[in-house]
């Protein structure tokens, strides 16, 4: 498979149950710093779903103002994926403190506080090593070291983790599940106590699915294989399969059955097909090529020739062939790099079933 790069933004939610619904005023909110990488950074998957949305009340004017704000963050968020951890982190750090801002000036100081609220439970027992609640805590410089002891061991187990030593994963999992016993076991009853109750009313991160960013727009570079170009914003209301290629790709030619497929079965379900041929040869460099391929592959559906490779770079692309699942609103919702079937991958089945129950929703 040709790659430029390869590195992934894993999104890991975790969860902390708070006790109490009361409030805790005294804890001041802040921005996690970058440099603190044992705390997951959930707060802009958070803010991009429907369930944490309505905890923020917002009426149909302010909504629209935030979907007009995560747009501006996702089209810095999104490509920043595939960067150094180190500058990820520093990218979704600033991002992360300019939603906030942005939200306490659209919505007011209380909407801002809950998000921060619903971001801290969703780091279940890391949240212990955020500045602002061990100030708030009172942590003490011994109970502060068994913390990083606990995490570090967890972290340990993770940097070697091969997703297929099944038992590497089962002693990850058991870790991590037991983090939160161990770790308020290293607090004060009234420490735990303060805790909860600052984190407000419960909010469990594990209903959520609408992770990922929006889509980027698609960038029009004045060369289709079709007279209809089209764009994500007229597809609205349909789930979309967009996919990059190219066309003497052989790992992307083994997908073209799947997206043939695609296009015929499920168009009538309310799915449109979109490709995307970004180019590494001279030859996908030249539109009347990429056109005549697409014609003997029998491509029914819109491609894009990204001929300046602005697409590519707007959704930070790694690889040919890339999928990625769009749903009715425009949200990223699941996304697959390589064959689909490489190595007895069932991946067009998992896409398949990830478009039905899209399809459901509103």
């Amino acid at each position: 498979m040709r790659i430029r790069t390869c590195l992934y933004l894993t999104v890991c939610v975790l969860y902390f149950v708070s006790a109490s619904s009361a409030e805790e005023p005294n804890l001041e909110f802040a921005s996690l710093p970058a440099e603190i990488s044992a705390v997951p950074q959930n707060l802009l998957g958070l803010a991009h779903t429907p369930e944490v949305q309505q905890q923020l009340r917002l009426d149909s004017k302010q909504l629209a103002a935030f979907d007009a704000m995560l747009r501006e963050i996702d089209a810095i968020w999104w490509p920043a994926r595939i960067l150094p951890a180190n500058q990820q982190r520093k990218i979704i750090a600033d991002l992360e403190s300019k939603l906030v801002s942005s939200l306490e000036k659209l919505c007011g100081k209380p909407a801002a506080n809950r998000l921060r609220q619903v971001e801290l439970q969703s780091q279940s027992a890391r949240v212990l090593l955020r500045p602002e609640v061990i100030r708030h805590l009172h942590l003490d410089t011994q109970q502060q070291k068994k913390l990083a002891e606990l995490f570090g061991e967890t972290d340990a187990l993770a940097k070697d983790l091969k997703p297929d030593d099944a038992k590497a994963t089962q002693q990850f999992a058991a870790a991590t599940q037991a983090e939160v016993a161990k770790a308020l076991a290293i607090l004060q009853p009234s420490q735990a106590q303060k805790l909860s109750n600052s984190l407000g009313e419960s909010f469990d991160t594990r209903k959520v699915e609408r992770i990922f960013p929006l889509a980027p727009k698609l960038i029009d570079s004045g060369h289709w294989t079709s007279a209809s170009p089209v764009s994500l914003e007229s597809l609205r209301g349909q789930v979309v399969l967009i996919h990059f290629y190219a066309f003497q790709c052989h790992n992307c030619v083994a997908n073209f059955k799947h997206y043939k497929r695609w296009d015929e079965t499920l168009k009538k379900k309310g799915v449109a097909v979109v490709g995307i041929q970004t180019p590494e040869t001279s030859a996908e460099r030249d539109p009347t090529k990429v056109i005549g391929a697409a014609q003997r592959e029998g491509f029914k559906f819109p491609v894009l020739i990204d001929l300046e490779e602005k697409n590519w770079k707007a959704w930070g692309n790694t690889m040919w062939p890339t999928v990625y699942v769009v749903d009715k609103k425009g949200y990223i919702r699941f996304w697959w790099q390589g064959e689909l079937n490489w190595q007895g991958a069932t991946t067009d089945k998992k896409i398949e079933t990830v478009v039905d129950q899209l399809l459901q929703e509103e």
